[in-house]
């Protein structure tokens, strides 16, 4: 394990420069020499691997199966969605030569998987015996990023994305909108204790070539919004150019209706820039790698202190536990490193604990200490990862609600999103109108609350005035 001495950046000096610091000095990853690419690191990676493995037992319990489809797609296959290709292809690698020769005709590296994936369905589908028909992918996409942010932002990033077929549209939006709140929103609350809202995308941010696109967001500390995944209602879109059609009941022909989904490494930005503090990162006690580090205050040959760590480790069942027995390092030197790796508890264990039968267990979310007798290790070890991963959602949450204002001005929503958070006002949903706030505020619709009241009366927007055709605000945020 490294010993990493950097300095953070605070972020009220530079947020963009602390959110870098955080990574490197916990080890998560680095910028890779391919342009636009990352390198994850053994640290990092143990946190996807928890994300994957959490987010692929609940779409198991739902039925979903895996499978993998080629990293390369036929041109040809994009343009058949004239919106898809349109909307993807400023981000698009295109292989033209191999075996020493030009192609016949160019791949695509994936950038996402529609095409590839329901020109099988094409074949795989035939009766309305097939439907519901849901496959997930575990893969990476390629989108080529000319502005890249660790975790945020890369050129390839790793991600899940699912793929369903089904007999109704009706059918495909109840199903689009089950992954939104029964997995994603689920997943992220519930283990990144990152509080999220559910909404519908405006037209010009939905997924290209998507009738409608439903998301979770989530408010960062520096007061801009994170699109932490999405789900799409495809409509027949995508079933018609790549002829994914079944006989039903009576005999007759007919396409099916899609949906696709997905979460990705961007979680992990997410994650780092929710709860982290200028100490470094903090990790929510479900989603940490290791839950409990155990620091022996020792002289290399004192043994009864190491067997004591390693019988107290013994003791936390069901717990991800660590002991630092390294002898090359001072125990604060060790207190700093794994306060820089977000470890939820530290335990310390010194001559004068070990003669009271105690412990020093320290938080990472407070820093409060406190001393705890052998023998009730794992039942306050337990109560305090519970305790973390409570409080670090309701900060988040408290951090939020209170950031969140009402708008029904223009001047008080250029005022609004100066403050950051979400700002919630009428808007017409017309996509010059959604441009023009942009090119003066920077600021975009991040999503149409699905779980929000309908106001009664006439609404117009706050940009052009129009009549609004929904009763409810839309949120704006300036966005990652």
């Amino acid at each position: 394990m490294k010993n990493i001495v950097k300095t953070l950046t605070k972020r009220s000096d530079d947020y963009s420069q602390w959110y870098q610091d955080v990574i490197a000095n916990a080890d998560l990853a680095e910028h890779s020499v391919v342009r636009g690419c990352m390198v994850i690191k053994p640290y990092g990676y143990a946190i996807w691997e928890k994300i994957v493995a959490v987010v692929d037992s609940m779409l198991k319990e739902m039925g979903v199966k895996n499978a993998y489809f080629p990293i390369f797609i036929p041109q040809s296959f994009l343009e058949r969605e004239k919106k898809h290709i349109k909307g993807l292809s400023p981000e698009l690698a295109v292989v033209t030569h191999g075996g020493g020769k030009e192609l016949e005709e160019p791949l695509v590296v994936r950038p996402t998987s529609e095409t590839i994936i329901y020109e099988s369905f094409s074949r795989w589908i035939q009766s309305y015996r097939d439907l519901p028909f849901v496959i997930n992918q575990w893969a990476n996409v390629v989108r080529w990023e000319m502005r890249p942010r660790l975790f945020l932002r890369t050129s390839e990033f790793l991600w899940q994305e699912g793929h369903s077929a089904h007999i109704s549209l009706r059918e495909a939006e109840e199903y689009a909108l089950k992954i939104l709140n029964e997995v994603y929103a689920k997943f992220v609350q519930d283990y990144l204790a990152m509080p999220v809202y559910t909404g519908q995308k405006s037209d010009s941010e939905k997924f290209a070539g998507a009738l409608k696109t439903f998301c979770i967001e989530a408010l960062m500390q520096d007061g801009k919004s994170l699109q932490a995944g999405t789900s799409h209602n495809l409509s027949d879109n995508f079933s018609k150019p790549f002829n994914v059609a079944f006989l039903d009941k009576d005999g007759q022909r007919k396409n099916v209706f899609q949906t696709s989904w997905g979460v990705s490494t961007r979680l992990i930005g997410g994650l780092i820039m929710t709860h982290s503090d200028d100490k470094g990162l903090v990790l929510p006690p479900r989603i940490a790698p290791v839950q409990v580090v155990i620091i022996p205050i020792a002289k290399a040959n004192d043994e009864k202190i190491f067997s004591t760590a390693k019988s107290v480790a013994n003791q936390l069942v069901g717990f991800s536990v660590e002991i630092d027995s390294r002898n090359n390092l001072r125990p604060g030197e060790k207190y700093y490193e794994w306060e820089k790796k977000g470890v939820p508890v530290r335990m310390e264990i010194g001559p004068k604990d070990l003669g009271k039968n105690t412990v020093v267990l320290v938080r990472r979310d407070t820093g409060v200490k406190e001393t705890c007798l052998i023998s009730q290790v794992q039942k306050r070890v337990d109560e305090i990862l519970q305790d973390i991963q409570s409080n670090l959602f309701s900060t988040a949450m408290k951090r939020r609600e209170e950031s969140n204002k009402t708008a029904d001005s223009w001047q008080e929503f250029e005022k609004a999103l100066k403050q950051g958070g979400y700002v919630f006002s009428y808007f017409c949903g017309d996509e010059d109108c959604e441009t023009e706030i942009k090119a003066k505020t920077k600021a975009v619709s991040r999503f149409l609350p699905l779980n929000a009241k309908e106001e009664e009366g006439d609404h117009y927007c706050i940009h052009c005035g129009k009549k609004t055709l929904h009763k409810k605000r839309w949120a704006f945020a300036l966005a990652y």
